[in-house]
């Protein structure tokens, strides 16, 4: 056998070994992403036949004033929601990682949020923001912050930084397990050597911590964007898109476009505009990254 045919049937083995995993991401990932960008091109409603309508539904997103405010405010809610959630989840993994007593029921805790279905996390924050009942006016009155009741969900003053807050809850405890594994991977040697040479607590944070676990950072912050970019079940629990709009995220307008007026082909081609600007996106970050660690 030449080396030409013991090449190809090294490639034939191997396929046949990738064949068990190939065959359920295409059926199951590719065959339903592609019948999603191809109904983005019909004008597909519910109840009615499949008809190509070209890039119709694209000029009518183009001048869709209430698409462009849910996605400006998907952007903000997103960087928002990321950003806390990676700054509390840093400070519960130095937390968790400085053998602290009781470390075991710490990390319990901190892992039921991750545990609640969206819609249970909408729910329990629905009761804490209840202007009757909630436990939040209770304790701001009880401290004389506030006078009266606030309104969290219906306020166009509140309702913002009330879901935000709900958002970074229930996404800091996978954040703080991924950055604790990664601060169990930075060697002790080199914290006592920076010790040794005077190094203080911040010292340690910015010139040791935070470089070595960049990769990790960058990993965990690009997952949190996608996945809060892309999600909508909590706030549709919690505000349903209102006040006025004003927390309609870009995937709860597709999800109504689709379920609530049965415009089907106009919500896909919603979610095909949010696959390419979120696939720039990540392409240019992944981009930086490798151009980083080349230069190291």
């Amino acid at each position: 056998m030449n080396q030409h045919s013991l090449k190809k049937s090294q490639e034939f083995s191997q396929l046949k070994i990738l064949l068990p995993i190939l065959i359920p991401i295409i059926l199951f990932s590719l065959l339903p992403l592609g019948r999603g960008i191809y109904l983005g091109f019909t004008d597909y409603t519910l109840g009615s036949s499949i008809k190509f309508n070209g890039i119709e539904n694209y000029f009518q997103l183009f001048k869709d004033h209430y698409f462009w405010k849910s996605f400006r405010v998907g952007i903000v809610w997103t960087i928002a929601v990321s950003l806390g959630q990676l700054i509390l989840g840093m400070g519960l993994a130095l937390l968790l990682n400085s053998r602290i007593k009781f470390f075991s029921i710490y990390s319990v805790l901190i892992i039921i949020p991750w545990a609640m279905p969206p819609i249970i996390r909408g729910i329990v924050w629905r009761q804490i923001y209840d202007p009757d009942s909630g436990i939040l006016n209770s304790v701001l009155m009880q401290m004389n912050i506030i006078v009266n009741p606030i309104n969290w969900l219906s306020s166009f003053e509140h309702v913002i930084p009330a879901v935000i807050v709900a958002g970074i809850w229930g996404g800091v405890p996978q954040t703080t397990i991924f950055l604790l594994a990664g601060l169990k991977n930075i060697s002790t040697g080199v914290y006592d050597a920076a010790k040794m040479d005077g190094a203080g607590i911040w010292t340690e944070f910015t010139r040791i911590t935070v470089p070595l676990l960049k990769p990790t950072l960058a990993a965990v912050l690009s997952l949190n964007f996608l996945w809060n970019f892309n999600s909508f079940g909590l706030v549709w629990v919690l505000t349903q898109g209102g006040p006025g709009g004003l927390t309609r995220l870009p995937m709860l307008a597709a999800y109504e476009e689709a379920f609530r007026y049965g415009y089907v082909g106009y919500a896909a081609a919603i979610g095909n505009v949010m696959i390419i600007i979120l696939s720039v996106v990540l392409y240019f970050y992944l981009r930086i990254q490798f151009k980083e660690q080349v230069k190291t």
